[in-house]
């Protein structure tokens, strides 16, 4: 049955729908020893033989979903041309054979909540604007804001790329002068709750994703990876519209919970 390239390269875990479309747009994808750049175009993954920068393609595995506590010193990609460590020297060996990549990306110096998988599909419905997906931020800032700073973060602050969506802003607690601020913004911007702050007068000193949509960060230590539990596939798997939701359901995961 024949599928369209984006969405293969999808499946197989090479990257996000959206971002599968940009390798096709950009000329790096091939098929049959032929680049392609025509999105539509679809493949038979018996018969075609599908390369992304000369590197040979595979159908999908089975799907995996797993919980990261990143900390800081990390970027957030596959493979980094400055050599700096990625989030992806922290997968244990056990799950090498698997082509897996982060959904989304925190900045080098934000520490928390990040989702490895091989599921593109999953990765584009968390990312993607289309489903506003809630991402949960623990903000510790400089000086206390007060009424003002506080209105115009809830109610949507302008930045140079325009003004960011309304978010739910409250006061966890102050300590020595500074708060720390929980933060849920419904966008994905670069540098999103840093360039919020700083924009309402309270530059961010340490910044945290402790969720997001039904994922929580918990109790995992800095570092670790766990296995999402049934249940949290389920809930992952009910964002959106997500094609073929009702076969992946029943998916099972490699390995058992937690490393």
């Amino acid at each position: 049955m024949q599928v369209r390239l984006a969405k293969y390269l999808a499946q197989s875990g090479v990257a996000s729908r959206r971002k599968a479309e940009e390798l096709i747009s950009a000329g790096l994808v091939q098929v049959n020893g032929e680049t392609v750049r025509e999105l539509g175009r679809k493949v038979d993954p018996d018969r075609d033989r599908v390369t992304v920068e000369g590197q040979e393609v595979a159908p999908a595995q089975e799907p995996v979903y797993l919980l990261l506590h990143k900390p800081a010193g990390y970027v957030t990609t596959v493979r980094d041309p400055w050599g700096r460590p990625t989030v992806m020297d922290l997968v244990p060996g056990k799950y090498g054979r698997f082509r897996l990549f982060p959904a989304g990306r925190l900045d080098q110096d934000t520490t928390g909540l990040l989702l490895l998988t091989n599921d593109g599909a999953v990765a584009q419905a968390l990312t993607h604007p289309r489903y506003r997906v809630p991402k949960v931020y623990e903000a510790l800032v400089r000086g206390v804001p007060q009424d003002r700073a506080l209105r115009r973060l809830r109610r949507g602050i302008r930045l140079e790329d325009g003004f960011t969506l309304p978010a739910k802003v409250d006061i966890l607690r102050v300590e020595a002068g500074n708060a720390t601020l929980r933060i849920t913004v419904y966008e994905g911007r670069k540098r999103l709750i840093r360039r919020m702050c700083r924009a309402a007068g309270h530059p961010v000193l340490a910044l945290k994703r402790v969720a997001m949509g039904p994922l929580v960060l918990g109790d995992l230590p800095a570092g670790k990876i766990r296995a999402l539990k049934a249940a949290e596939v389920k809930k992952l798997l009910g964002i959106g519209d997500l094609p073929g939701q009702a076969k992946r359901k029943g998916a099972q995961r490699p390995g058992k919970e937690g490393s």
